[in-house]
């Protein structure tokens, strides 16, 4: 069955999507997109230092982003500079950090553009045992915390006068997005991870009614995503990782639409009660 390619990559994208769909909730929730932007820059520096370390791409991504998440999270607490502009310095540096390293190392041969935009089409049965392994473990943890990550993104304060364990539940999510940036690299580059999180869950939240649908409903518009910018790449000889994005704004797109018309027709009926 996974001897053909093309349904290697359908299962491969398939296994993230199912992950990233709910982990990416709570990045719209939080309002994070830019964190989640700022680690996925950081997955090229982990991907130069895996090579000038002779280590497993992966992990040293891993561990690239959860450095740089501890890292923000140290420079928060001192005062001068605000979030955002700490997550633009660490993203661009990082990026071009990890750029400059690849320019450096004149004796690899790199596919710059594979790696910015990923090769989903590229996967091998190893890739999608670690995507389906790596996702089950963090779709566990992110089941262990939810509560607690919800309750911390509802309201930090009063989850803190509960006694609820918000900065432990804040240190596994970060460690948990570090985890799906690191399995998704592969599948759709550096610079689409953050659209694979955040483009489903916003569409998914235009059609749930509560935050366990609508972590459900990311996973699968994030799946539908994946299967339809794959059959648009291979029909139209487009690039797969941005296909798979622009199929999950189309999507976003649609969600719009029954919202819109709703409240077209609600707008309408209390004008026309009125007159």
């Amino acid at each position: 069955m996974l001897d053909d390619f093309f349904t290697r990559a359908l299962v491969a994208g398939i296994g993230v999507a199912l992950v990233a769909g709910p982990l990416g909730c709570f990045i719209v929730w939080r309002r994070m997109a830019y964190f989640g932007d700022t680690l996925s820059h950081a997955a090229l520096l982990g991907v130069a230092l895996s090579l000038l370390l002779e280590i497993n791409t992966m992990l040293a991504v891993f561990a690239v982003c959860v450095a740089l998440s501890l890292l923000l999270m140290v420079l928060r607490r001192r005062e001068g500079l605000s979030s955002d502009a700490l997550l633009g310095l660490l993203a661009h540096s990082s990026l071009a950090i990890g750029l400059v390293c690849l320019a450096f190392m004149t004796w690899v041969r790199m596919d710059l553009i594979g790696l910015l935009f990923g090769d989903i089409l590229a996967v091998s049965r190893t890739d999608i045992a670690i995507i389906y392994g790596g996702g089950a473990v963090v779709f566990a943890g992110l089941c262990f915390i939810w509560n607690a990550l919800f309750a911390a993104t509802v309201s930090p304060e009063l989850a803190a006068a509960e006694g609820i364990g918000t900065e432990r539940a804040n240190l596994v999510f970060t460690l948990l997005l570090a985890a799906v940036i690191a399995i998704a690299m592969k599948i759709v580059g550096v610079l689409l991870i953050t659209a694979l999180l955040i483009i489903p869950p916003a569409a998914a939240r235009q059609l749930a009614s509560g935050p366990e649908q609508m972590a459900g409903l990311a996973a699968l518009i994030g799946s539908v995503a994946v299967v339809a910018g794959l059959y648009g790449s291979l029909q139209w000889d487009t690039p797969s990782g941005p296909s798979i994005v622009v199929a999950a704004m189309v999507l976003f797109m649609l969600s719009l639409l029954p919202v819109r018309y709703l409240g077209a027709r609600r707008n309408s009926r209390i004008s026309g009660g009125r007159s």
